[in-house]
């Protein structure tokens, strides 16, 4: 049993962690079809997701997280349209050009970023929500600045794509923990002309 298996197995990660904000914001916006969820966990957005109509590929190493995930989905409704994958994210050969849309909530996966993006299809939108390096006093997220982004790099990671919105910095969860964070929604496509959506662009 791996190190994630046995937190999730104890309840020392949420059972049915919330989307994130910006994530909800944007649902309504996003391509409609096929999604995938990186570090799924116990489907934060793929639950989310598939409540909104996509169909999810939903990839995490845990056996025991995808358990949790796929019992929300089932207590949700939506056991069809949630596809775990087993598999270690670091090593997973992720398919070309097969999604319109992918998300990664708090996993570090800016080496893999490349074939990430890859696996959007034309149009297709990504979403990455993680912690960011702050030296502000906060509880959430890794002790270290290792896996965390620093100042706009996640930013500078998605710059080959067309960045729909970006944020970074401190927010306050319910429970009144506090986090920083670095978020970004950004489409595959280029060139000098592109189509945006007034009322989910703008901040509010």
């Amino acid at each position: 049993m791996s190190d994630w298996d046995e937190r999730f197995r104890a309840g020392e990660y949420p059972r049915a962690p919330e989307p994130s904000a910006v994530l909800e914001r944007y649902v309504d916006a996003l391509p409609e079809g096929r999604a995938l969820d990186v570090a799924t966990g116990t489907g934060r957005n793929a639950v989310f997701l598939a409540e909104a109509g996509h169909e999810v590929d939903a990839i995490d190493q845990s056996r025991e997280g995808l358990r949790i995930a796929r019992e929300r989905a089932a207590e949700r409704g939506v056991a069809d349209r949630l596809h775990p994958i087993q598999a270690d994210v670091p090593s997973y050969a992720f398919p070309t050009g097969c999604y319109d849309l992918i998300t990664v909530s708090f996993y570090r996966a800016v080496d893999r970023f490349p074939d990430v993006k890859e696996a959007l299809r034309p149009g297709g939108v990504l979403f990455v929500q993680h912690h960011l390096r702050t030296t502000d006093d906060v509880d959430l997220g890794p002790g270290g600045d290792r896996y965390r982004f620093a100042a706009n790099e996640l930013l500078h990671a998605c710059l080959d794509l067309t960045v729909l919105h970006y944020e970074e910095g401190l927010e306050t969860r319910a429970d009144g923990e506090r986090g920083a964070t670095a978020q970004v929604v950004a489409r595959n496509s280029a060139g000098p002309r592109q189509s945006y959506r007034p009322d989910v662009l703008t901040d509010r």
